[in-house]
């Protein structure tokens, strides 16, 4: 029997934490059952290849917008010619235009990750009618987290029994429990030995929260006036944000440092992890950051509370609220042994829950525990 070919399809043109779960499923899958394939756009591509298995297949293609009748000629195309069995998309926007054309080509099975709240919506789109229509397409939506599960079926109004939980996972073998940054780095940046550093990862785009931080950053200098902050991620606002940090006079507090794949080195100069996030599915990030055993401070939105649980893996504030990110903030670094200790538990909840390996196996259609992913579906709704 061949293996069973899965097209991962993906319309985002930056690299985040979409294409960070996506690479984490090539990876994983059993190569003797599947055949994995990734279609994504070509700069998506131009980033994820250099992390991908020298065999694996990348189909470049771009989709403008969801009326492009050439890219769903194209789609069409290549699932006939590579003989899809398993259409997985990535996000409602591809789904929209890639599950019904998947239908009328026969592909036997077909899979949707919404992986977020779409806050973006107005108007028509926000009222889900057309992700109902051709949700009809799709035999099973995958959730990242709960309450991701609770969106779909809540606010979407998705069928419940098409619905399962499957957290993302990241590979912790990455982040040792002790890991020190490379000794140059600090000066390299221009801090001082002994200067506390937050560190954001994440794309420099609204969703993301930076001017929120960027906000609370005066406020955790009157306590700390060495504090810096440290931005890694690429995006469309980083000019904003670097105007902002000129209005506030944090020039010398403040690095952006671009896209960097080697996260777990940025996470190991950290002496606070902060997510001041809008809007989440589950974010990798919050889960890297405690693998790395690292003090996390995360606003409470969508998926990231199973995550960055108040008060036990972390501190969770309200998003939007620059007063209370700092104060959480300067809690951790008053406190560092006690910051210590949230970290140390942070560890041990990633490590029981949210592993690659996880992600992967629960993943697998042909693994019986897929199924029964928490919560039942009964329970989605509540």
């Amino acid at each position: 029997m061949r293996p069973l070919t899965v097209a991962h399809f993906d319309s985002a043109e930056v690299r985040g934490g979409v294409e960070e779960h996506i690479l984490t499923l090539l990876r994983g899958l059993d190569r003797s059952r599947f055949r994995p394939l990734l279609v994504c756009p070509p700069e998506t591509a131009a980033t994820l290849r250099p992390d991908l298995p020298a065999d694996l297949a990348v189909v470049p293609l771009r989709l403008d917008r969801l009326r492009d009748v050439g890219a769903a000629f194209r789609l069409a195309r290549l699932l006939r010619e590579w003989r899809v069995d398993i259409l997985h998309s990535h996000m409602s926007h591809s789904s929209l235009l890639a599950s019904p054309v998947a239908w009328l080509c026969g592909v036997p099975v077909i899979v949707e990750t919404p992986h977020l709240r779409e806050h973006w919506r107005r108007g028509l789109k926000s009222s889900y009618v057309v992700d109902r229509l051709t949700g009809r397409f799709v035999d099973r939506f995958i959730a990242v987290s709960r309450a991701n599960a609770r969106y779909l079926v809540g606010e979407k109004a998705l069928p419940a029994d098409k619905v399962v939980v499957i957290e993302n996972g990241s590979d912790l073998g990455r982040f040792s429990r002790r890991r020190e940054p490379p000794p140059a780095l600090k000066p390299s940046l221009g801090f001082g030995p002994q200067d506390p550093v937050l560190v954001v990862l994440g794309r420099l785009e609204p969703q993301k929260g930076h001017r929120v931080l960027l906000q609370a950053m005066p406020l955790v200098r009157r306590e700390f006036p060495r504090a810096r902050l440290v931005c890694v991620g690429e995006g469309a606002q980083r000019r904003t944000l670097e105007a902002q940090v000129a209005s506030l006079q944090l020039t010398e507090a403040v690095r952006f440092v671009g896209y960097r794949s080697d996260a777990e080195t940025w996470l190991a100069l950290a002496d606070v992890v902060v997510l001041p996030s809008f809007y989440e599915g589950l974010p990798l990030v919050a889960i890297e950051a405690l693998a790395a055993q690292k003090p996390v401070v995360a606003t409470a939105v969508d998926g990231t509370p199973e995550v960055v649980v108040d008060g036990q893996t972390g501190l969770t504030v309200p998003a939007g609220d620059p007063a209370a990110l700092a104060n959480a903030i300067i809690r951790l670094l008053r406190q560092p042994e006690w910051a210590g200790r949230l970290a140390l538990a942070g560890r041990r909840w990633v490590e029981d829950r949210f592993s690659a390996q996880r992600q992967v196996r629960l993943t697998d259609r042909r693994d019986p525990s897929a199924g029964t992913a928490e919560p039942p579906p009964a329970a989605l709704a509540s």
